[in-house]
């Protein structure tokens, strides 16, 4: 039977070829399941650089240049300060050394126009001109009867007028960042206001109290208003929204205040008011002429 002898160097050899392969079929599968994962890794790395660029800045759309600007407002609340008429001898029977006690205005609504100039993102300022009319009526009582009253009565004082005002303001804002579209802002101004009284109507009325009244006809005088020019400041806060890169829509809320003045004044009699103070919703838009 013949023999083949294998040398001790030739069977090292096989054995290092067999390991071989069994090392490369084990390590197929491994292979073969690793490989995806390096390809969703190297697309995954690939979004990344495509993804667009996050960027957050202190206003959207923001750039210098004039605007222009027109808003209506709506004032629920006004508030006349301390209003009085101060009659000096002789004075209508009743109605010397009279004030208001209660005072309002019936008429809120109000227009502006503007043009402004926006410096940087977040500094801008407008010149706008104000109009606004309004119905004054004011109530007081007089410890003195009314004429032709007897002792024991008062006298109640009613005072109505029409007034017209036109304001010139001089505002600066800061816009505090956009979010969304959305621009909050603050804001001041200075200026003037011319305000035009229309005729002043003021009567009294008899009140009963330890006498009664006779029933006569009311005590009633008219009186030409005054017109004056009055220092004005005001204090606004309020957001826009863009509607588009040059068109703004612009909500807020502004607070002014009128130094006071003359409502009328006639020979040994004055009626005045001590300041007109306004809180108005405001909307407007606003446009970027560039």
């Amino acid at each position: 039977m013949a023999s083949i002898r294998v040398s001790p160097q030739q069977a090292g050899k096989d054995t290092m070829i067999n390991w071989r392969h069994v090392l490369l079929a084990a390590s197929a599968p491994l292979v073969l399941a690793i490989a995806p994962g390096f390809t969703s890794s190297a697309h995954a790395a690939d979004d990344l650089l495509d993804a667009p660029e996050v960027t957050i800045s202190s206003a959207e759309n923001a750039t210098s240049g004039i605007y222009l600007r027109g808003d209506i407002g709506y004032a629920p609340w006004s508030s006349e300060g301390d209003p009085s008429l101060r009659f000096d001898a002789p004075a209508p029977a009743g109605l010397a050394g009279v004030t208001f006690d209660d005072a309002r205005f019936g008429k809120p609504l109000s227009g502006s126009v503007g043009i402004g100039y926006q410096f940087n993102d977040m500094v801008r300022a407008d010149f706008t001109t104000d109009y606004f009319k309004d119905r004054f009526e004011g109530r007081g009582e007089s410890a003195a009867p009314c004429a032709g009253e007897g002792a024991g009565t008062s006298c109640g004082l009613n005072a109505n007028a029409d007034y017209r005002a036109i304001g010139l303001m001089a505002n600066g804002y800061v816009d505090l960042g956009t979010l969304a579209g959305f621009t909050p802002y603050i804001g001041g101004g200075i200026g003037s206001t011319h305000l035009s009284w229309d005729s002043v109507s003021v009567s009294g009325v008899c009140i009963d109290g330890a006498g009664a009244c006779a029933g006569g006809p009311a005590t009633a005088d008219d009186f030409n208003g005054e017109n004056s020019w009055r220092f004005t400041y005001a204090l606004m806060a309020g957001f826009s929204y863009d509607l588009s890169d040059r068109l703004k829509l612009d909500f807020g809320y502004r607070y002014s205040d009128i130094t006071g003045g003359d409502i009328f004044r006639g020979t040994n009699l004055r009626g005045k008011d001590d300041g007109l103070s306004r809180h108005e919703f405001r909307a407007g838009l606003r446009f970027s002429l560039w």
